[in-house]
């Protein structure tokens, strides 16, 4: 191994794709397209390469640098590949720990196409893309349902979510360090601090410093949304609390002692929150089993938010399909 695998924790191309639009870079996309057997990672997995770099994985380390390499290989001829590796392939020399068989479609993309302008468009305006691609024609739509991951041999089709917003409202210790783990997470970070500082309190977030409860209505909170008030007994922490539990976003919760969540409840009902709403909060919040540490509480926070974002769209996940023999074997690469 000649360096860490930093680039290889990115789970998430899209952000990677508006900035090669930005810096006019040739472009492939590597997804896995089907397992059989246990894998790493689940179908739909992608990595992105340049000419220089790669980022993403696929198997947990087993076939990246070969993957890029093929992918440079179909970037120079525009051609696409079709990438056997374990279980049936023909590198013997290329084993996977796991034991099973995984399928790659390697592509040649071009940051002009209109396909990759809508999934970044999906991305900024924060509504869910169809993408679909045979490696050679790509096509991108906003579409509400999410379904499966789908693969006929020769196309597959998957859905972009946009990305889990974690709004955090709070200045303390433990907002601080559920900012930056959400962050080093992929979440979109944003903290709302009445009255705070002035200047954010680290870069790549979103930082608002009026009344929460304004900040979260004109946010437009969606159903990829999770609220977190982690301030303590702010006078308008409820009010906070009642704007986000009147959204849909997924997930509504709030920092505190048990002791308290009555009187919480009733001053929820004060501000005109139906019981149904008042059923969706989470309080306290956090996975239990952790210190009281700020970086402890903030871990149990985030992986609960993780833990549910996820949960969501568990039911439309495959866990696996076998390969097919239908692949088309002019494009398998030897």
């Amino acid at each position: 191994m000649s360096r860490w695998p930093f680039d290889a924790q990115t789970d998430d191309i899209r952000p990677l794709l508006m900035a090669a639009q930005g810096d006019r870079l040739d472009l492939a996309i590597a997804t896995l397209v089907e397992t059989s057997g246990p894998a790493p990672r689940s179908i739909g997995a992608q990595m992105l390469v340049t000419r220089d770099q790669h980022w993403g994985y696929l198997s947990g380390g087993c076939i990246e640098a070969d993957v890029a390499r093929h992918a440079r290989e179909a970037m120079a001829d525009g051609a696409p590949r079709l990438l056997r590796y374990g279980e049936g392939s023909p590198w013997i020399d290329i084993r996977l720990a796991c034991g099973s068989g995984i399928l790659v479609l390697v592509e040649p993309v071009s940051v002009d196409e209109p396909a990759i302008t809508a999934l970044i468009e999906g991305m900024q305006g924060r509504y869910p893309i169809r993408w679909s691609s045979d490696g050679k024609t790509r096509e991108a739509r906003a579409c509400n349902a999410k379904g499966e991951f789908a693969w006929d041999g020769t196309r597959y089709a998957q859905w972009h979510e946009p990305i889990l917003r974690l709004v955090l409202i709070g200045e303390d210790a433990t907002t601080l360090a559920c900012a930056a783990l959400g962050q080093t997470m992929g979440m979109d970070v944003v903290m709302i601090t009445p009255n705070g500082p002035q200047a954010a309190p680290m870069p790549g977030i979103a930082y608002h410093r009026s009344a929460a409860a304004a900040v979260l209505d004109a946010l437009d909170l969606d159903r990829w949304s999770a609220v977190a008030v982690l301030s303590h007994d702010r006078e308008d922490d409820e009010a906070a609390l009642a704007a986000a539990l009147r959204s849909p976003a997924f997930y509504i919760g709030a920092i505190g002692a048990r002791v308290r969540l009555d009187g919480r409840i009733a001053q929820l009902r004060a501000h005109g929150v139906g019981e149904a709403d008042i059923a969706r909060l989470r309080a306290p919040i956090g996975l239990q089993g952790f210190g009281k540490a700020p970086r402890e509480v903030a871990l149990s926070v985030v992986a609960e938010v993780a833990r549910d974002f996820h949960a969501r769209s568990a039911a439309a996940n495959p866990s696996g399909s076998s390969i097919s023999s239908t692949a088309p074997p002019s494009w398998m690469s030897r």
